[in-house]
């Protein structure tokens, strides 16, 4: 059996860590071929935050494309996948997707995603939210767009960082159907 094909976006956005973990966590698991795209800006804030380079993080993906590749098998619907997930996704790719506006790779590749149908998860940074922002999530979640915010989950006590991004990538898996470890929400009880 193949394995599933998902596309995973690094845009400018803080928070790249998040996009290293989630391949990581792909690679641990194993039965996902992955196609990394990243914009210009991510180049930077992937060495900012993470202390690696660009190369190092695409040596994580099986496949790896500069944003200019516009002839890329993930420009075409033909390309089947299970979908794309743009994490972090910063507000400048946001609004380009919710305009249609693709004017690199990530962007096309976003567009794609959409007009194939797949599923879409954008796993914006930024805050505080403005009008335009929420507008255009809000543009992007009536056409079945997922927003996961990288929120930690309180309940769960996260003592550390990792725990906190690794509970947000379990979540972005399980819209793909890719099992990970993440503690489930057992309710309130009373003491």
């Amino acid at each position: 059996m193949a394995a599933k094909r998902l596309v995973i976006g690094i845009s400018g956005a803080s928070g790249a860590l998040l996009a290293v973990r989630l391949l990581h966590r792909l690679n641990e698991l194993g039965g996902v071929e992955t196609h990394l795209v990243t914009t210009r800006a991510a180049e930077s804030v992937i060495r900012t935050e993470t202390g690696h380079t660009v190369e190092e993080v695409a040596a994580l993906a099986t496949r790896y494309y500069r944003p200019d590749d516009l002839g890329a098998p993930i420009s075409s619907g033909t390309f089947h996948t299970e979908g794309m997930v743009i994490i972090p996704c910063s507000m400048k790719t946001l609004a380009g997707i919710a305009s249609g506006y693709s004017d690199n790779l990530l962007l096309r590749a976003a567009d794609v995603t959409l007009k194939e149908g797949r599923r879409l998860v954008l796993v914006p940074r930024e805050s505080p939210l403005h009008a335009i922002h929420l507008e255009n999530m809000l543009k992007l979640a009536r056409m079945g767009v997922t927003m996961l915010l990288p929120l930690p989950a309180f309940y769960r006590h996260p003592r550390t960082v990792d725990e906190v991004v690794d509970h947000t990538v379990a979540r972005a898996l399980r819209f793909f159907g890719v099992s990970s470890p993440i503690e489930e929400w057992e309710g309130i009880t009373e003491h």
